[in-house]
């Protein structure tokens, strides 16, 4: 197995450094790493052109927009397959990730055992220890569908969903991430990382990224299942995130309105009264 490491960046490259510095002082390091930065200012580009000359297997793409999220991890796949077709199993996601010494060989076992899972998903946690998969374990409940609904209608009606949401957390959060010891296929994996294995470049060549950012669980899971495939929870890869540290400077009304843009993506493949059909009369675009 030959693997590698694609990120995205936007102004946080200190993000970018730790990961860089984590994934390649595992003993069995990716053969490549890109990075491809969205557009960040020029004293946070420098940094990443200092990282790329301090770690050869470094490469960096500087889009000169910023694409987005999966838009900007498929320019990433492109790179790696460019520059390294020999590579067959990619780690990707967020640059706010931090990973073990034993990276490498965790990773060959679970990419050994998965001939037939194109897509998957690591065990997550966060700083202070939370478990962030299975993300979504066998679907989303009706009832929370129509509350995503009031959510991204009104901004200032999202904010009060949100302190509701805090205040109530006990009883309205969703129990996946509890099965975090067991492995099996889920219905989403945490969007912050994903593993890609030769199973999934047999079958595609990007992922489906129809928005910018956000919602991009549904969009891969939607992508795998037109080929009668889920992604697939393993914990034997072990990864921390610090949670929303890849958005740390995009300002929340922002990202409440590249969110709600993602939403409406979303419904136009679910339906909240036929949630299990998953919008069977429409086909996302060859991938």
């Amino acid at each position: 197995m030959k693997y590698a490491y694609v990120c995205t960046n936007y102004n946080n490259a200190h993000f970018t450094i730790d990961a860089v510095r984590t994934i390649s002082a595992a003993s069995f390091p990716p053969a490549l790493i890109v990075v491809v930065d969205n557009q960040s200012a020029a004293d946070d580009v420098q940094k990443l052109q200092t990282l790329a000359e301090a770690y050869p297997q470094v490469d960096l793409v500087l889009n000169a927009d910023n694409v987005g999220y999966f838009p900007g991890l498929n320019i990433g796949i492109d790179r790696v397959t460019t520059l390294d077709p020999t590579i067959d199993c990619m780690i990707v996601g967020n640059n706010d990730l931090e990973f073990p010494v034993d990276l490498g060989e965790r990773l060959a076992e679970v990419v050994a055992d998965a001939t037939d899972r194109p897509v998957v998903s690591p065990y997550i946690e966060t700083l202070d220890g939370m478990p962030q998969n299975p993300h979504v374990i066998s679907g989303i409940s009706r009832p929370r569908e129509l509350v995503y609904d009031l959510y991204y209608a009104n901004y200032h009606l999202a904010r009060l969903i949100r302190t509701v949401s805090r205040l109530t957390h006990r009883f309205m959060d969703r129990s996946d991430e509890q099965g975090f010891a067991n492995p099996g296929f889920i219905y989403q994996g945490h969007g912050s990382c994903y593993i890609l294995t030769p199973a999934f470049f047999t079958n595609f060549k990007h992922l489906w990224a129809p928005t910018f950012m956000m919602g991009e669980e549904y969009f891969l899971s939607r992508q795998l299942s037109e080929r009668g495939h889920m992604t697939y929870y393993d914990p034997r890869v072990r990864i921390r995130h610090r949670c929303n540290g890849a958005i740390e400077n995009v300002p929340a009304r922002k990202m409440w309105g590249l969110a709600r843009d993602a939403h409406r993506v979303y419904r136009r493949y679910v339906k909240p009264w036929h949630r299990q059909a998953h919008g069977v009369n429409r086909k996302i675009p060859s991938l």
